[in-house]
């Protein structure tokens, strides 16, 4: 299947894994470029640039396809040595960063310099076209049922997706909500070239998580996430648990006046204990409503695969048979 997504980053498939805290790793990165996706090692899980550097020749190592680096820009004071990480990147020879976070601006120069396409994750048509503007070369468009950060505008992708449409020339690819054929046939109907799955990917063999996590997934509906930090406008999408509900008890208490650090040991370190140690109560970890259509942990190529085989045959069968010489439908 080619789209202006599968031309652009040279892969087979357009199917994009997302960059994920202590998820988005060597193995997981190239077991999806290795199926025919676009693997993503994310970039800020290595604590220096030193150890992205090697994490990117770990991943060279296992696949000759193509890949990414995801670089989060973070509203703190101190930030990380963004500069160093792009020239990690640069270094190691990877040609694909997905931006996400606020604004990949005043680092555009660094990668263009680079020759490096950069996607952006954005959760709004503003964002999008903001990141078209300073010289993105493709948008990952997010729905509000993403895991992760939502945005604060709460527009869901049957929305979401077709404004994108009409306003951006760039290539974009849906995400959030994003799990299997459908969802791919779904959002090329609505305009997008492709489609980002992050919390499909967690649950799949290769993914380099504690089984606690993917079996959480498996086990978890439609109705099991939860939205924290709305009061911080810092809005996340994450699975419901003890950790959660006790951060959402602080929030309710202090209403308005919440800060962070009130709740900071529901959202602080949570990772490493959640995805390394399996501790699935110890917070706040991001989750999409899309676990409701997760019921399995294939490898990355099974999963791949079928998407692919059963998005032709939806496309090729399914929706022609609404289309024809007027004949009716049975």
């Amino acid at each position: 299947m080619k789209t202006r997504i599968t031309e652009l980053f040279g892969i087979e498939h357009p199917i994009i894994q997302g960059g994920m805290h202590f998820v988005g790793l060597a193995e997981l990165a190239s077991a999806v470029s290795n199926a025919g996706g676009l693997g993503i090692i994310t970039g800020l899980t290595q604590k220096t640039p030193d150890l992205l550097a090697k994490e990117i020749a770990k991943c060279r190592q296992m696949t000759d396809k193509p890949f990414g680096v995801n670089l989060t820009f973070l509203p703190t004071f101190a930030s990380p040595p963004y500069a160093e990480y792009i020239a990690a990147i640069a270094e190691g020879g990877v040609r694909i960063v997905e931006t996400a976070g606020r604004s990949p601006g005043q680092y555009m120069p660094a990668l263009k310099a680079a020759g490096i396409r950069v996607i952006h994750k954005c959760t709004s048509v503003r964002h999008a076209l903001k990141a078209e503007q300073i010289g993105c070369d493709a948008a990952s468009v997010d729905g509000f049922e993403c895991g992760g950060h939502p945005g604060e505008d709460d527009v869901p992708n049957m929305i979401l997706l077709p404004r994108a449409a009409d306003e951006l020339t760039i290539p974009f690819v849906a995400s959030g909500g994003m799990a299997d054929a459908r969802s791919l046939v779904a959002a090329l109907a609505l305009g997008a070239e492709g489609m980002n799955m992050g919390t499909r990917f967690v649950a799949t063999k290769e993914a380099p998580v504690h089984p606690n996590v993917k079996q959480a997934i498996v086990d978890a509906s439609e109705l099991d996430t939860r939205l924290v930090m709305r009061q911080l406008r810092n809005t996340e999408r994450v699975l419901k648990n003890t950790g959660v509900d006790a951060l959402l008890a602080v929030e309710r208490e202090k209403g308005a006046e919440v800060s962070i650090a009130d709740i900071k040991d529901f959202v602080g370190g949570v990772y490493p204990r959640v995805m390394v140690e399996g501790d699935m109560n110890a917070g706040a970890w991001s989750c999409g409503m899309v676990a409701g259509l997760i019921d399995d942990i294939p490898s990355v190529g099974e999963l791949v695969s079928r998407i692919m085989r059963e998005a032709e045959d939806i496309i090729s069968t399914r929706l022609s048979r609404f289309v024809g010489r007027g004949e009716a439908v049975a």
